[in-house]
C-alpha cells in the first residue's frame, strides 16, 4: 500500500508540474547550467535506453511479483538507516523512533527486510535524506544538476548523496565487487519500479528534460517542507 500511495503522489506531482511548465518560460533561474544538464540528460537517456531499461524490463518479466516486492522491501529496509539518521539530524525524534523500530521489526520478524511487517503494523515508511536535512536548516537548493547515471539533482542534494553514504549499510561492504553488485541490483530494482510511471513522461507533449527538471525541483521542495509548501506571494500588479 505504501508503494501505491507513493506512486500516486509522484503521479500527482507530475500532473501539477505539467500544468505549471505549460505556463512557464523557456528560461529557469534554478537551472543556470542548462546546456551542460541537457547534454548529460541526453547521455543518461541514451545509456538508460541501451542498457538499464532493457535489463529492468527483463528483470520485471523474469522475476515474479512477490520476488520483486521482497527485493524492494530489502533495499527499503537498508534505506531506513539513512532515514533514521536524518530524522535525528532534523530533530524529528518521534519519527526517528518510529523509523528505528521499522529497522528492528523488519530486520527480525521481516526476515532481513524481505517482508515489510512494520508497515502492516502501522509503522509508516518515511523519506528523509541529508539533502532534505540541509534544506530543513535553511540551506538553499542551489543550481539544478543532472548527475551521470543518477540523474536529476542539485548542488545541495548532490552533496547530500555523498554524505548519506556514511550511514548507508551497503557502503560498509568491504569487497568492492560485492558492493558494486549490490548497488546495481538496487538500481535495477528501482528502475523496474519506475517502468509504469515513465509512461506519464513519454506521453506528455512537452520537453522531457524540462518536465523532468521541474518535477524534480517541486518534488524535492515538497519533501523538505513535508508536503506543507509555503504559499507563493504575488504582487498586486501581477
Amino acid at each position: 500500500m505504501e508503494e501505491i500511495r507513493r506512486s500516486l503522489s509522484i503521479t500527482a506531482l507530475l500532473v501539477v508540474t505539467l500544468l505549471a511548465t505549460g505556463c512557464a518560460g523557456a528560461h529557469n533561474p534554478a537551472d543556470p547550467f542548462e546546456p551542460f544538464n541537457r547534454g548529460m540528460y541526453r547521455i543518461n537517456d541514451s545509456v538508460d535506453k541501451a542498457v538499464f531499461k532493457p535489463v529492468a524490463e527483463g528483470y520485471k518479466y523474469a522475476m515474479p511479483l512477490t520476488g520483486r516486492i521482497m527485493v524492494t522491501n530489502f533495499f527499503s529496509n537498508l534505506n531506513d538507516f539513512i532515514v533514521t539518521g536524518n530524522d535525528i539530524l532534523q530533530f524529528k525524534l518521534a519519527q526517528g523512533v518510529s523509523d528505528g523500530m521499522r529497522i528492528i521489526v523488519n530486520s527480525t520478524i521481516g526476515v532481513f527486510g524481505l517482508i515489510d511487517v512494520a508497515s502492516a503494523g502501522g509503522l509508516k515508511k518515511h523519506n528523509e535524506d541529508f539533502g532534505q536535512t540541509l534544506g530543513k536548516w535553511g540551506f538553499p537548493s542551489g543550481p539544478y544538476l543532472v548527475l551521470p547515471i543518477l540523474g536529476p539533482s542539485s548542488v545541495r542534494d548532490g552533496f547530500g548523496i555523498y554524505a548519506d553514504l556514511y550511514i548507508d549499510p551497503m557502503f560498509e561492504i568491504q569487497d568492492m565487487r560485492t558492493r558494486n553488485q549490490a548497488y546495481l541490483v538496487r538500481y535495477i530494482s528501482r528502475r523496474a519500479d519506475l517502468l509504469d510511471q515513465e509512461k506519464v513522461l513519454t506521453e506528455a507533449m512537452i520537453d522531457p528534460y524540462e518536465f523532468s527538471r521541474d518535477t524534480f525541483l517541486l518534488y524535492r521542495k515538497s519533501l523538505v517542507y513535508d508536503g506543507n509548501l509555503p504559499r507563493q506571494r504575488y504582487d498586486l500588479d501581477e
